[in-house]
């Protein structure tokens, strides 16, 4: 038997990425544009241009196709840069944080991962506990991390952080996220999420800064 040459290896590896992509990429829309329920393995395969044979090799059904998009999903938000360096004031991180946050969850398309995991989740349980664990509560950690390191007399005053942090970024949200989360209203325009923002960052300190 004569071994596979290495570049032949690697062109296949490729060609094997670059299908899982097209496939990902073709289930993503039908997801958006019909919703779990609403989806087919056959229009899957449609809209990523591939045979059903071929959809199936690389996913078993549209539950582990599914998982596979909620998956790319956290492992995108997760790598949402925030800057919560401890020597940074609480001010000027809160709004940078709460800019970059609100517009993580209001981008346009992006709503529908979030709509369809909300409606899936109760019948795949372990696919809403894996994107909120992953996503909204390792998120609201680290600003309750950063929130722990100016707790003191001079700068924060506060008993528990970690409710704190989820109060910020649930203010954040107000009169942004619900509204387009369930299509009422389109995405907000980089005007009104920074108004939000900053009314959600004065109410924080008005709450929390330590008095003197």
């Amino acid at each position: 038997m004569v071994a596979a040459a290495p570049n032949t290896i690697q062109a296949t590896a490729e060609e094997d990425s670059s299908k899982r992509r097209q496939i990902l990429d073709g289930a993503r829309k039908v997801f958006m544009d019909l919703g779990f329920d609403g989806a087919s393995m056959n229009e899957i395969a449609r809209s990523a241009g591939v045979s059903n044979g071929t959809l199936y090799v690389y996913f078993a059904d549209k539950n582990r196709l599914f998982e596979a998009i909620v998956e790319e999903e956290v492992l995108e938000r997760g790598q949402l840069s925030f800057n919560f360096d401890p020597a940074r004031d609480v001010a000027t991180t809160l709004r940078e944080f709460g800019l970059t946050f609100i517009q993580s969850q209001c981008r346009p398309g992006g709503g529908s991962s979030i709509r369809t995991v909300m409606a899936i989740a109760e019948r795949m349980p372990e696919v809403g506990r894996r994107f909120y664990e992953n996503v909204i509560e390792k998120t609201n950690n680290r600003l309750a991390e950063y929130l722990e390191a100016h707790v003191g007399p001079s700068d924060l005053a506060i008993d528990d952080c970690r409710l704190a942090a989820s109060q910020f970024t649930m203010v954040c949200q107000a009169s942004l996220f619900l509204p387009f989360i369930f299509q009422a209203a389109p995405a907000p325009s980089a005007e009104r999420m920074t108004e939000v923002v900053e009314r959600a960052t004065q109410m924080f300190l008005a709450m929390y800064r330590a008095k003197p």
